[in-house]
């Protein structure tokens, strides 16, 4: 009889598959519950995308969820772990939103634009914070132009509950001393920005930046639940968690091996993925070739490591929690996805 009698292994699941290491879960959950105790941290389910690990964050006494997508929005909010959700994004059409809100949850949106803050007052969205630019390219008014936003929402009829600026440009900043300072640099600009609009709402942080960001109110951060590569590399007190089952589905003897876990399987914008052991030479659509001393055989598992959590997550419909004998605990749907 094997170990695995009455419970499926790791090694019967079909692969391409995500899985979760439970020990480097719990104590990813644990370390940050005690470095941003309770609404210090606002968890990001995008990096995630499962409710069945929001829920594991809520436990852990986090309140509040960030959400990128109005789906993670409903989804929380259905699963009654609605206390505060915060949209940190723009829209331009609200009514879904105002619908959840119109449920009970409590739903805030980012606003940056006249047009934004005329969408939140549209779709009847109560609560809003005024997204301010503090490096990243991307969304974010201008931080003088930040208490002119604030003023035309309460005009409009809207609640402002602060703001919001995120330094995702700094997340891998290396070394942690240079991250500290320019991050220093970019929480001046938001406080600036918080003095014109009020509101006790500081928000901003991510992984990178969780221990080195004490100025917003509340942190972001996401990825270090499950990690990955990127911030693997930056010394943080989190464990990878997270990671690919695949089959090794074809062995060149001029040196190379073939798994079954491509681009369609992992997020790569952050570069390729890693195998323990072997040197990763590229990804296409369905396959990843390594070369490694001695060559795996047809048919043996191999564990890839992705370089960026977030769309990888999104890739795929399930996860896998994996006890430390390989055993499949528990099985979630990564129920989130999709906008």
């Amino acid at each position: 009889m094997t170990p695995y009698a009455g419970a499926v292994h790791v090694s019967a699941l079909q692969t391409p598959a995500l899985v979760v290491d439970a020990d480097a879960l719990a104590h990813n959950l644990a370390t940050m519950a005690a470095a941003l105790p309770g609404p210090r941290l606002r968890p990001h389910v995008k990096a995630h995308k499962t409710l069945a690990l929001a829920a594991r964050q809520a436990a852990a006494g986090h309140p509040g969820f960030t959400c990128a997508t109005i789906r993670e929005v409903e989804g929380l909010a259905a699963a009654g772990l609605g206390t505060d959700l915060l949209l940190a994004n723009e829209v331009v059409d609200a009514r879904r939103l105002g619908a959840v809100a119109d449920s009970g949850a409590r739903v805030t949106v980012a606003v940056d634009s006249d047009e934004t803050v005329d969408a939140a007052a549209r779709g009847a969205v109560h609560e809003v914070v005024i997204d301010v630019n503090v490096g990243l390219p991307r969304c974010g008014c201008d931080p003088a132009d930040a208490g002119r936003l604030a003023d035309r929402a309460r005009r409009a009829g809207l609640s402002v509950r602060g703001v919001m600026g995120y330094e995702g440009h700094l997340m891998t900043e290396q070394p942690r001393a240079t991250r500290a300072d320019k991050t220093e640099s970019c929480m001046e600009l938001l406080l600036r920005a918080s003095s014109a609009v009020g509101g006790d709402l500081v928000s901003g942080g991510g992984t990178g930046t969780f221990d080195v960001n004490t100025w917003v109110t509340e942190i972001q951060a996401g990825s270090y639940v499950l990690m990955d590569t990127a911030y693997g590399a930056l010394g943080l007190p989190f464990r990878q968690a997270l990671g690919i089952e695949a089959t090794v589905i074809s062995v060149n003897r001029a040196g190379w091996a073939v798994a079954d876990c491509g681009l369609k399987a992992l997020g790569m914008d952050h570069g390729d993925p890693t195998i323990e052991g072997a040197s990763v030479w590229y990804c296409s659509d369905e396959h990843v070739t390594f070369s490694c001393v001695p060559l795996p055989r047809v048919g043996d598992r191999v564990r890839v490591t992705p370089a960026h959590v977030d769309p990888t997550v999104a890739y795929h419909e399930r996860m896998h929690v994996l006890a430390a004998d390989g055993t499949v605990t528990e099985t979630w749907p990564v129920d989130l996805r999709g906008w």
